[in-house]
Formats: C-alpha cells, structure tokens, sequence
C-alpha cells in the first residue's frame, strides 16, 4: 500500500501506524494483549469485539464520548467538516449557539479525534472518518436503545419498510412533487428536511400546537405514542413526514427534521473543556499539615484500640462471612464512633494486614503477627503503612449495611465488598487536590462534577446501588481521607503530597517533627485517676492499660484505678510491690493514699480463693469465706458443695465459677492441675501469618515499556508472515499449494531448501506443526540444519528457536521485491 492511498479498514490503517502508536493503542487498551495478536489483522479484529469497545469507551472522557457520538449519527465515512458541523451547529440559531463554545469545541475537537484513532474507536483520513462498526452499533439510536444525543433514526431508516402509495401522500402533504420510485421519494424528503429554507417555511404552516409536540420530541427521546385517532396537531405533523411510523401507537422524529431543529447540533451543550474544580475554603497550609497530622495520631490511636479489644481473640466469623451487626456494634461502641466510621476501621485494619481470620474450626478475627512489627515502628512510619495500604484497596466500607443485587445484607469484612473502581476514584480524587495551591480545600459540587466529565459512561449512570458509584467513592473518599489523615480541613497535606510524588519515607520525614513526642509519666490524683498529658510510651501506655481502664480520651486521657482492674494486673503476674514500684516511678504527682490502699486490699485478697478443675472446685483455708459463699442466694445458681472443710465443688467450668465469684465481690484466682496460681496475660492470640487482601484488579493491568515492545515486534513479525508475497513454486512442482495454505514439499525438498538458505542467509517461509498439533505459517532464517534439527530466527516470534525438521510441512522461498 503507497503512502498516499487511504486505508480501507481499520487493519490496514493500524498497519499504517509506527511502532510508537501501535505501543500507544495497547497501552490505552491492554485487554488487546491478553494474548498477544498473532498480526495487525487479529489486533483490528479484537479491537472491534464488543467487550473490548465498551470498556474502550467507558474510558472517554465528556468531549471525547460526544466526538464519537456525533459520529455515530453522521454519514458514514463522514468528512471533517460534517463532525464539526454536529459538534458546533450550523450557525443560523438565533444567537443560542456562543461564540465562545464554537470556538472551544473547534479548538479542542483535534485532541478528541486524536484520541479516538490512537484507541483504535475511528480510523480513516480527515475527509473519511469511520467510526468502528461496534462503536456506532453500541451508539447509534433505536427503539430499544435510544442515541445519548436523543436523535432517533434517518428518513431512510424510518420509512424502511413503508408504502409507496403512503410515500407519495407525505410528499404531496409537504409541497412535493410526487414519484412512484420510494429511493426517489425518500431521498426528497430528505432533501427537504435538512433544506433550512423550505424547511423553514413548512414549520411556518405548522399549527402551534404542532411545534409544541416537537419541542417535546427535539432534543429526545424523538419516539411518542400515538392514539387511533391521533389530534389534529398530531396528525399534521404525520402527514408531512415530520413523524413517522414505528409501530400502530409509536412515532418517531425523523433524525434530519430533530438536526433542523436543533440548528444542526448533535448535543444540546458540547462540553470540549473539563469543569474547573472551584476553591471552598483557603487555609494556612501550616495549619493543614497540624490538623492532618493531629488525625494522623488519632487514626494510629484508634486503630492500636481496635485491635486491642481483639487481642485475646476477636468475634466469630459468620457462617456467609463478615462481621455481624452486633459485633459491629460493639466496636462501634468501644471506640466511640458511628458505626460507618467502625466499619472504616476494621476493614483499615484489615487492608494493611494488621487482621485477619485465625482459620480456627470456630473462626475469629485476631491480629495478625504483622500487628506486633507495626506497633515497634515509629509513629510516622505506621502512619504510612496504613495510608499505603488504603490508597490501592478495592474494598469498600463505605457498603456496608447496604444490599447486594440479590437482596442480601453487606457486612464488615464480608466477601462483597471489591470494587474495582475504587482505587482509580481515590488516585483521581487526591490528584485533583494536589492541582489546587497548598492549603485550599475544594468544593466538592465541581469535584464530583470534574468525575463525571472524565468518566461519563462510568459516572453517571446510576448503579444498583443507588446512585453512580463513582460519585458515592468521591464522597466516601472525602470522609475517608479525612479521618486517616490524608487532609486535613479538608485540604490535601505537604505529607500527603511527598508521599503521592516522592514515596513513603519522604511523607514519614515530613510527619514525624508534626507528631507528639511519647511522655514516660502521668499524673496521679486522689479520686483513683491518673491523667495521661499526652501520648505515651509503649511499655507505660502498655502497663497501665491493664493497671486501670480508660475513662475518657481526648487531648488528655483519663484512667481510672478499679478492684477489677487491679486484679486483672494481679492476674498478669504483676505483685503488690510492683504496681506500688510502678506508679512511683512513672507519677509526677505522689501516689495518693487512696491508690495503695486499693492495692493493698485487693493482693491481700487476691488468691485467697483457688479454683481449679473438677468440673470446678474452690479452695480456701479459711472456712469462713467458704461458708459466706454456701450461705450466699446468689451462688445458687453455681450448684456448689462442700467435699472437704477448705474446699468446695461446682458443676459449673472453671471460667464461669470464676466470673459469677468475681461479681460476688471476691477475687479469686485460677490454678493448674499442679496447684500453681495461673497467670492470664493480655495480648497473647495472633493468627497464623498471613498476607494481606489482594486488591481486585479493574481489568488487565497497563503494560510495562518493555512487555509492550515485546508486544509490538511480535505483531509486526507475525503480521510479516502473514502478508509477506511467496515466491510461487513451479508448475507441476510437488511444493504446490493453495494461497493461504501451508506449504508442501517432501522431507528432501525441505531439507535442501533450508540448508540452501543457511548458506546464503536469506530467509524462507514454512509450515509448522508444534507438538499440540497446532498448525502455523513462519517466516525463518536458518543459521544451523543438523541432527535433524534448523536452528532459525524466526521473524514471526522475533527470536532464534529450534525447529524440529520433521514437524515442517513444508517450505517456499520469498518472493524478491516486485514479484507477486
């Protein structure tokens, strides 16, 4: 093919394309690569298959999407101008058409095109511009599936069909010449409908009521029910033409007189530029990197809580999967939020592979030995993990309590909770932020606005979830992005930035001078508190979560000493002289009066009660104790009696004889089998090691630089076997074969060829059949014939392989330049 002729399909126009803009189409759309081409003509065909067009065209943005609308109902091939003309109008409109919005759509309609031919959706010269047949199937209007730009079929289309008798009579109606010939009569009326000025002058003897029916038809949907006996207006209308039939009660605006109308614009508003994304607010940008930072820290503080609750084991797993409402509300409840924001926790947590089942027969969530390698990092660094691991996740939280499209209720940690959009959203959503000056939160209205535009067919059509889902991600980012950190104010923060640009330790170097330093001491007080100023180091914050229980958190934490939480660090292995050593050393304050007393009392009676199991008995050398516990209606329930003066037997477990005595105001404490006292220390169940959830993928992954090279020779090899001209063997040659056909010559003929072309170094064309049985053409240049083997580079693979001799079907040499 000469440079100057015009390609006649879309093969041939890719086969016209450069290496760099083969590279591009398979970059846009990697679904092609899976697996490679075998030539230019496998590529244009699945190029044109219907699943690789939709998701082709599910990436447009606005203008592009419109460009190859306007397309869809142009002629096909349609020139340059004839695009234009659908994208600006004609001009005659009265003025509704701006200067500005010509002048924008003309500007960047180049880009558009640009960007519809390197995705392969329209091939052709300027003046011969086609749409992919699939693409204009998927575009085009019809009953079932009306056009996005609202026009409905052709004169051609609609009279498809139709009567000559009933043809002429909507010529004669309109003022036209009659004709027996329906292509003639077809082709007049539509002459006539896009003629602006006898179509002006028709629409002049329109009733009003007439215009009025088709300003409700102009800008779609162009079909409208009809009754037997259609209204006066109606029915001038259909005897000119200007509704036609579609079925006995349906009539259709004919796409030629909806053009006229609409002053030859395919949309009612082209959109050639992306919506600007507005300012909200405007803040110090200090003042943002401080308040996201702030998060930051509460973000690592809820998390660490969260999977504390679960140390000793979490809750159990449903049997469909997930986390039940009311665990969920539990956490809720422990961290003191709503149950959407509990539900961005765990599945937080989860993402970063701090949690995960333990695989037990009874399965529960617990940490993750991984949890224990985040707590020894540094604040900053934790921070990031948690980020890293939330910008690529496919899952959800936000869907949670909703319904699946079978009805069924999405919980926390539950299996339906991919989508696969979600990390593009976020990417898209925080660089968007990171265009606006540091410190400036923008408005979320122009925001999801500037989605839609990039995303149209993905972004405004509603889900089965209710509204578009890339909308409900925007938002849901927003709130997300927000609680972990990420802005702050609402703006995006310098931490945030450096770890979108540069990485990871870069946004730790930015966070870390932000952070509260860990405090080693808090202040003791008489009424059994001790205030936390601040955070606090791991061992202190660790001891003391045992030693008392949280009151209330916020810039200063309150813990508050308890009978019960004194025991529990007794239960530890903690003794009375510790905890009185620890919170000496650890109090800027004395340590109240109040305080050691509390612990004295509770060790010296800590212990004094022994159970252990029998079912469960308990043991105590003061007879005393035992018979306030008989004499006690609430230990009825407990079933005890005495076997001995010091001991008492219960058919309830050791657990609960524990418990029920607790409450009763005692504190006794667990033994071995050997009689030792047992200690229960915090913290102990981890899950097997285990990796964290794999983010489902939004379809095949962009190609690398290298795989797409590799891409390209391959198709440019096959497709030179595929078209390369063979030299035709002589009549009556044994080698005879059908074009098309693998190649045929003895095993002689095969073995004097290709040694002949190692010798000379020139390359052949032969038939191959592989050990699977599959049957290919390739073109070889053979470097080695021995063993009964060729040695060759083969063009089609663009590598040197071995070729068994047997396995060749034949061989022909390649035509010289000029022949065929």
């Amino acid at each position: 093919m000469g440079t100057t002729t015009p390609p006649r399909t879309l093969a041939e126009a890719l086969r016209a394309r450069g290496d760099e803009s083969l590279a591009g189409l398979l970059r846009a759309r990697p679904d092609l690569l899976n697996p490679v081409p075998n030539d230019i003509t496998q590529l244009a065909t699945r190029a044109g298959t219907r699943a690789s067009v939709v998701r082709a065209l599910e990436h447009l943005d606005r203008f592009a999407l419109q460009t190859a609308e306007a397309l869809a109902v142009a002629p096909d091939p349609a020139p340059y101008a004839t695009l234009l003309s659908l994208l600006t109008g004609d001009g005659l409109d009265d003025g509704e058409q701006r200067d500005d919005v010509g002048a924008a759509v003309t500007a960047a309609l180049p880009g558009a095109l640009a960007t519809l031919r390197e995705q392969a959706l329209v091939w052709g010269e300027d003046e011969r511009l086609r749409l992919v047949r699939t693409a204009r199937e998927l575009l085009a209007p019809s009953p079932q599936h009306p056009s996005p730009t609202g026009l409905g079929p052709t004169v051609a289309e609609a009279t498809a069909g139709m009567s000559p008798g009933r043809l002429q009579e909507i010529l004669v109606a309109s003022g036209l010449p009659a004709t027996h010939d329906p292509v003639s009569a077809v082709a007049a009326l539509s002459s006539l409908f896009t003629d602006r000025t006898r179509m002006a002058e028709l629409l002049d003897t329109a009733p009003v009521e007439a215009l009025s029916v088709l300003d409700r038809l102009v800008w779609g949907p162009p079909y409208g029910e009809v009754t037997p006996n259609p209204t006066p207006p109606v029915k001038w209308l259909r005897d000119r033409g200007l509704l036609l039939p579609v079925s006995t009660r349906t009539v259709v605006l004919p796409r030629e007189a909806a053009l006229h109308l609409r002053a030859g614009r395919a949309h009612r508003v082209p959109e050639p530029v992306p919506p600007v994304v507005a300012a909200a607010t405007e803040r110090d940008p200090q003042a943002v990197d401080r308040a996201a930072a702030g998060q930051a820290f509460t973000a690592l503080s809820t998390v660490e809580e969260l999977l504390k609750l679960w140390n000793g084991g979490g809750p159990t797993i449903l049997r469909a999967g997930g986390l039940s409402v009311r665990e969920l509300k539990r956490v809720a409840a422990a961290l003191e939020v709503t149950e959407p924001i509990a539900a961005f926790w765990v599945e937080l947590a989860y993402a970063a592979g701090l949690l995960a089942s333990d695989g037990e027969s009874d399965e529960r969530y617990a940490p993750t030995p991984a949890y224990d390698e985040w707590l020894d990092l540094p604040a900053q660094d934790r921070w990031t993990h948690l980020a890293t691991a939330w910008l690529p996740a496919t899952r959800v939280p936000g869907l949670v309590g909703g319904q699946d499209a079978k009805g069924r209720a999405l919980s926390a940690l539950g299996p339906e909770l991919d989508r696969s959009a979600a990390p593009d959203v976020r990417r898209r959503v925080l660089s968007l932020f990171a265009e606006l000056p540091p410190g400036t939160a923008p408005d979320p209205e122009t925001l999801l606005r500037r989605l839609r535009w990039e995303r149209p067919l993905r972004g405004s059509a509603p889900s089965a979830e209710g509204t578009d889902l890339r909308s409900r991600l925007a938002l849901w980012t927003l709130n997300e992005a927000e609680l972990l950190g990420i802005t702050g104010r609402g703006a995006l923060s310098s931490q945030t930035r450096a770890l979108l640009n540069e990485g990871e330790e870069a946004a730790a170097a930015l966070l870390a001078p932000l952070l509260p330093e860990p405090l080693d001491h808090v202040l003791l007080q008489a009424d059994l508190t001790a205030v936390a100023p601040g955070p606090l180091e791991r061992p202190l914050a660790e001891t003391l979560s045992v030693l008392a229980d949280v009151e209330s958190k916020g810039g200063a934490t309150v813990y508050r000493f308890t009978p019960g939480s004194v025991r529990r660090a007794l239960d530890a292995g903690q003794a009375a002289a510790d905890l009185h050593a620890f919170l000496a050393a650890h109090s800027r304050t004395p340590v109240p009066q109040p305080l050691s007393y509390l612990i004295d009392d509770v060790a010296r009676r800590h212990g004094h009660l022994r159970i252990g199991a029998a079912s469960a008995y308990v043991r105590c050398d003061d007879e005393a104790v035992l018979n306030e516990i008989l004499a006690d209606r609430r230990s009825t329930g407990l079933r005890l009696r005495r076997l001995a003066p010091t001991v008492l037997a219960s058919q309830a477990d050791p657990g609960s004889l524990l418990e029920a005595l607790r409450e009763m105001g005692y504190a006794p404490a667990a033994e071995s089998a050997e009689g030792d006292v047992l200690i229960t220390r915090a913290g102990a169940r981890r899950t097997p090691p285990r990796t964290p959830p794999t983010p489902v993928p939004e379809g095949p992954p962009t190609p690398d630089e290298t795989l797409l090279g590799a891409a390209v020779r391959a198709i440019r090899a096959g497709d030179t076997a595929a078209t390369v001209v063979r030299k035709e063997p002589a009549e009556g040659a044994t080698g005879a074969h059908a074009s098309g056909s693998l190649p045929r010559t003895t095993s002689a003929e095969t073995l004097a060829t290709v040694q002949a072309a190692a010798m000379t170094g020139t390359a052949v064309w032969i038939g191959y059949v592989n050990a699977e049985g599959a049957a290919s053409q390739r073109v070889i240049a053979p470097v080695r014939v021995e063993g009964g083997f060729v040695t060759a580079y083969d063009h089609t693979a663009d590598e040197v392989r071995t070729f068994a001799l047997h396995r060749i079907t034949g061989v022909a040499e390649l035509a010289e330049d000029g022949e065929g």
